[in-house]
């Protein structure tokens, strides 16, 4: 544990920070997308398309973290059940997933708290609530079924595209694709989440907790379902890393990518030393 501590924690805080600024985002969209003072919400009416434009700036904020230098080098889980699915796979270890998840899970209150401070009672605001996810009014049994489909359709997604040579460059561009799709679409069933530590964000800040049991089990129930029929079809081995963008010059806590490189500088140094 202290190992991985001392060495790891960069990323630990880059997990937290990811998606801290996430949930950041996604209450200022959502309070200026939603609020009846807003005029985005006055010149809108379709809640269809405030969804759709809600949709856009998370996937593109998804998109911005996967893709940022601090997303590059933590490999931009953002999420537990990610987190919770590559434990599973043997791509991360014990300690690591351990403390990405803490991470992960006060990164998500303290983004809503820093939100909650600078927007005040707009955040509040029934129309905004907080940007809780919520069952919508097919009811608890469809939510459940909801963010497992999802969450199951995401997951899937990384792993196939994550691990094919000529297409592991357009992961994080997949995945805020779905998420922005499933904010436009899937969010009145379930609210759209896919992630208990952006549900217990917005929770624990508003003290709204309807049925939040649900978004703790159906996303990880939905992703390590996936990695269990990705594995079962293409085998244990073709699962590569646990990275979301793997190919790049920052350091991998997951596969060692950086020390191996420059344990193999220092060897060629060595030698060529007299």
């Amino acid at each position: 544990m202290i190992s991985s501590l001392t060495r790891h924690w960069p990323e630990y805080l880059i997990e937290a920070a990811g998606l801290a600024l996430f949930m950041i985002s996604a209450c200022l969209f959502g309070t200026l997308i939603e609020h009846p003072s807003s005029p985005v919400r006055q010149a809108i009416a379709d809640p269809l398309v405030r969804r759709v434009l809600m949709g856009a700036a998370m996937g593109m904020t998804a998109i911005s973290i996967i893709y940022s230098p601090w997303g590059k080098q933590s490999g931009a889980h953002i999420n537990p059940s990610v987190t919770l699915t590559f434990f599973r796979l043997g791509k991360v270890k014990l300690w690591d997933a351990g403390f990405y998840m803490v991470a992960q899970f006060l990164g998500a209150i303290f983004g809503v708290a820093a939100a909650a401070l600078f927007l005040g009672d707009l955040l509040s605001d029934p129309h905004v609530n907080y940007v809780a996810t919520l069952p919508g009014k097919y009811g608890i049994g469809a939510a459940f079924t909801g963010e497992l489909v999802i969450s199951f359709i995401l997951m899937t997604v990384v792993l196939h595209v994550s691990n094919n040579p000529g297409l592991h460059r357009f992961t994080g561009l997949c995945a805020g694709f779905l998420v922005a799709n499933y904010i436009a679409f899937e969010a009145p069933i379930s609210g759209m989440s896919m992630n208990p530590a952006r549900t217990l964000g917005s929770a624990f800040a508003g003290q709204i907790w309807t049925a939040v049991w649900l978004y703790f089990i159906a996303p990880a129930m939905g992703m390590l379902l996936a990695a269990e029929v990705y594995v079962r079809v293409n085998g244990r081995q073709s699962v590569g890393c646990a990275k979301l963008h793997h190919e790049n010059s920052k350091r991998c806590i997951f596969c060692g990518k950086l020390a191996a490189e420059v344990r193999t500088l220092e060897a060629a140094l060595t030698q060529q030393m007299p």
